[in-house]
């Protein structure tokens, strides 16, 4: 009789231990979760920062939802973090989520929604004697990080401008550098020109003595072209269909928002890039640098087709043209448009 009602009890327990032992990534209404979401502390992703500083992600995701904001630098640090399973959706760039879907093999990530348009510049040193492409040559030049969407930018321009990338005296120097220390190399006269997203363009311009010689919306048609997009890790997706819905619903609704109460969206921006890097920006600089950037859902596809197509001349995608026909799944953002009574994507 004793080993049936010790039986017993070890079996209520481990009926005890089913309901409240669930692993991360169910997605099951009442459990704990948590959601990691990566994004820079500057103007291309000011959908997260001002989602933060409002609580609309924590709103929407309700009580029993844990939401933890990762700040990065630069794209490739993203996609190393959400190949080790440290973030489940990210704003990141248009060529680091091509180089991590292509590393993978397609299967660690797609692309469910736009985030930024425009917004980034190349910047040069007023006194660097830049005034023209060819001036480059000699010149040291920075980017964010190798392989970001921005060093893509620079090096396409620098090559379709018939120039050679590389140390020589009859070379143009490319140096990666994290962007608050190309504004400081900036002010050192260490670097003549970068190449930036906003609001490091801005910055450049008013503490760093330059002049923007490319804004690159220039070099698109209709000045329209991805800066920014939001990345889900597939893993995170399938195991949380509910959450990335309920995420991407906050998103629209911020992108509306943003676009409706443009000063208002600053001074939250402001606010949060402040909280990361303990300085604000002032408001000449907020307001030149916003003026450039667009808040938009739409992932702008055939200007990431075209980052690509540059990034694989340059080498960075390897021998073969990749395929990147999965990369994009739209199907849940066109869900949460047509809840909202707007016109889907593509």
């Amino acid at each position: 009789m004793d080993r049936w009602l010790i039986f017993a009890f070890l079996l209520c327990v481990a009926v005890v231990g089913v309901f409240f032992i669930i692993p991360h990534g169910t997605g099951e209404t009442g459990t704990n979760e948590t959601v990691r979401i990566g994004f820079f502390p500057n103007l291309l992703h000011g959908q997260a920062l001002v989602g933060d500083e409002r609580g609309t992600f924590r709103d929407v995701f309700g009580p029993n939802v844990t939401v933890e904001m990762v700040p990065f630098n630069a794209g490739p640090s993203v996609i190393e973090a959400l190949f080790a399973d440290q973030v489940d959706i990210a704003y990141i760039g248009p060529n680091p989520a091509i180089n991590g879907y292509i590393k993978s093999e397609g299967k660690a990530l797609r692309i469910i929604s736009g985030a930024a348009s425009g917004g980034a510049v190349f910047v040069v040193r007023n006194d660097s004697g830049i005034t023209k492409p060819a001036d480059l040559i000699g010149k040291r030049i920075a980017s964010p990080q190798l392989g970001n969407t921005q060093d893509v930018a620079l090096r396409d321009y620098i090559i379709h401008n018939g120039m050679e990338i590389g140390d020589g005296a009859d070379q143009v120097r490319v140096i990666p550098t994290a962007n608050p220390d190309i504004l400081t190399l900036f002010q050192k006269k260490e670097l003549d020109a970068a190449w930036v997203p906003e609001p490091w363009g801005a910055r450049l311009v008013d503490e760093g003595n330059g002049t923007i010689f490319v804004d690159e919306r220039d070099l698109w048609p209709n000045g329209s072209f991805v800066t920014a997009n939001i990345i889900v890790s597939t893993k995170f997706m399938q195991a949380h269909p509910d959450l990335v819905k309920r995420f991407l619903e906050a998103h629209v609704d911020l992108t509306l928002w943003i676009n409706e109460h443009p000063d208002e969206a600053k001074a939250l921006m402001n606010a949060k890039i402040k909280n990361v890097t303990s300085k604000e920006l002032p408001k000449q600089e907020l307001d030149e640098a916003f003026s450039r950037c667009g808040m938009t859902y739409d992932p702008l596809e055939s200007s990431l087709y075209k980052s690509a197509d540059g990034a694989y001349e340059l080498g960075f995608l390897g021998d073969t043209k990749p395929n990147l026909s999965g990369i994009y799944d739209l199907s849940t953002l066109n869900e949460v448009l047509a809840a909202k009574g707007l016109e889907k994507i593509g």
